[in-house]
């Protein structure tokens, strides 16, 4: 072998070399900014995310178990789609708003008059937009339980699964087990909650045109204090979940630096805050900004 080519091939591995430990270096830079944030938050923390545009990576605690609160509607949203798309049901399917299909928490429904007849468009946009409980019940009733967690299967998804209906009732095969009464209305992984948002933004659930119209819906969503607090200048398509004791957040930030993907869950704090000044909620901006700048190109 010539000097020539010995000398570039030294080159090439010292290049090759000095880049793996810069990566290295920024790789433990991250880790220690979000482990300094968590460390001082009172509570459990689980989150993954993803630059999807580079690959670059991120979790801590990624494949946790966790309830997962409202952003298990994200997965009752894909079989909806799925369902129209296959042409089992239709946009124009009638739901019908009565007394006892009414709950509290999140929504808008439990003011509207009984008989207020909606349709499935309708009941879903709610659902994704208002995190209405009231429609995403009446979305269940006609998809079922049982069928979200086929079609999550189906994804490859094997943690993402919905128990019940919001408050109660409807339980799936999976809500009846024992050991997952503890999770409530569904449970995941963030690194599943991001995989799915992965899937939804490359076009490969259903059609490239039904996942682009998901995620369109997903854009739409109002009250999100928490992983675009900072960022509401950046586009995003995001579903946010809350109970006493747990935020939980799953997106994609379309930041000049890149689509950035997370899932964060912040669960077991010790006193009830539905301020939006929620330690998790601030927590999860923090945590947000510094995964963009720590997984940006």
């Amino acid at each position: 072998m010539s000097g020539k080519i010995l000398k570039r091939l030294a080159i090439f591995l010292l290049l090759v070399s000095s880049s793996a430990y810069a990566q290295a270096d920024k790789d433990s830079t991250l880790d220690k900014r979000v482990r300094g944030e968590v460390t001082q938050f009172k509570g459990k923390v689980s989150l993954f995310a993803k630059n999807l545009d580079t690959g670059a990576v991120y979790t801590l605690g990624g494949d946790d178990q966790v309830p997962t609160a409202s952003t298990i509607k994200v997965a009752i949203m894909v079989e909806a789609f799925g369902r129209v798309a296959e042409g089992k049901a239709k946009w124009t399917d009638e739901l019908l708003l009565v007394k006892e299909k009414k709950v509290g928490g999140a929504g808008i429904l439990p003011e509207f008059t009984d008989g207020l007849r909606l349709t499935l468009r309708d009941g879903v946009t709610l659902m994704m937009v208002l995190s209405d409980n009231t429609a995403t019940n009446l979305v269940i009733d006609v998809l079922s339980a049982d069928a979200v967690n086929a079609r999550m299967e189906s994804l490859g998804l094997k943690e993402t699964r919905l128990m019940r209906r919001v408050f109660g009732g409807g339980e799936s095969v999976e809500g009846r087990k024992e050991e997952n009464k503890r999770f409530g209305l569904g449970r995941t992984t963030s690194r599943e909650m991001v995989t799915l948002m992965e899937k939804l933004e490359r076009g490969e659930i259903l059609s490239p045109s039904a996942s682009k119209e998901m995620i369109e819906l997903m854009k739409r969503e109002q009250g999100t204090n928490g992983i675009w607090r900072e960022q509401w200048r950046v586009p995003k398509a995001t579903k946010s979940g809350a109970l006493d004791a747990l935020r939980s957040n799953v997106g994609i930030i379309y930041h000049p630096r890149g689509r950035i993907a997370m899932a964060v869950t912040c669960n077991e704090m010790p006193d009830a805050n539905w301020t939006v000044d929620n330690p998790a909620l601030l927590l999860m901006s923090r945590l947000s900004e510094i995964l963009i700048e720590g997984l940006g190109k």
